[in-house]
């Protein structure tokens, strides 16, 4: 009887593949917790259209980073690691950086430089080191979803929030009457930061009561 309970008890201590993906989205969150990225963060996230594009860009670079660096993982020498691993990131930022341009050269143009620096963006780097380097494909696949929808569902929470009081839109279309006073602190580089700092407080607070419930 004791057998099994211990065998139990060691299963749960073992993460599985939704562990690795559910943890991206809340307990693990890249922008909430672990407050990384906060270059493209802070830059972009003026509207929710720059915001969910930069999202999903960065989200589809992870995502490939970790399956290439996962399969090479064995191949590597840990000598080179670093560098190789910023050679494999720079080449998906190049295919995102085209697809974008070739898909909006508008939007290419708002999100501008900040496309390229997705190749030192600290959320890609360390995932491929503290784990897409040490764990299977699968594995490495859930950690890169997980990590990459809660970084674009940080992402746009203030890209929404931020249009919505600094342009009185959402998506480019209009939510309030002609005489609504647009907050356009907003969608200034402080009002990134204010934003940012709201959402941190309420994602904090939503933490302590769940834990303390």
């Amino acid at each position: 009887m004791s057998n099994n309970q211990n065998h139990n008890e060691s299963l749960k201590t073992v993460p599985t593949s939704t562990d690795e993906f559910i943890k991206g989205l809340w307990r693990e969150n890249p922008v909430f917790v672990q407050v990384l990225g906060m270059c493209p963060v802070l830059a972009v996230s003026n509207t929710a259209e720059n915001a969910l594009a930069m999202g999903v860009a960065t989200a589809f670079v992870l995502l490939m980073s970790n399956i290439l660096v996962s399969l090479l993982r064995n191949f590597i020498p840990k000598e080179v690691r670093i560098a190789s691993y910023i050679l494999i990131i720079a080449t998906f930022v190049t295919i995102t950086d085209y697809v974008i341009q070739a898909i909006s050269v508008d939007l290419h143009k708002s999100l501008g430089a900040f496309i390229s620096l997705i190749v030192v963006n600290c959320l890609i780097l360390s995932r491929a080191e503290a784990f897409a380097s040490k764990n299977t494909v699968g594995k490495s696949i859930m950690d890169a979803l997980g990590m990459g929808i809660g970084f674009i569902i940080a992402l746009f929470s203030l890209g929404a929030v931020r249009e919505i009081l600094g342009n009185g839109a959402f998506f480019g279309f209009s939510l309030f009457p002609d005489g609504f006073q647009e907050w356009v602190i907003m969608i200034l580089p402080a009002g990134g930061f204010f934003t940012l700092a709201a959402w941190l407080l309420i994602f904090n607070l939503i933490k302590q009561k769940r834990a303390q419930s």
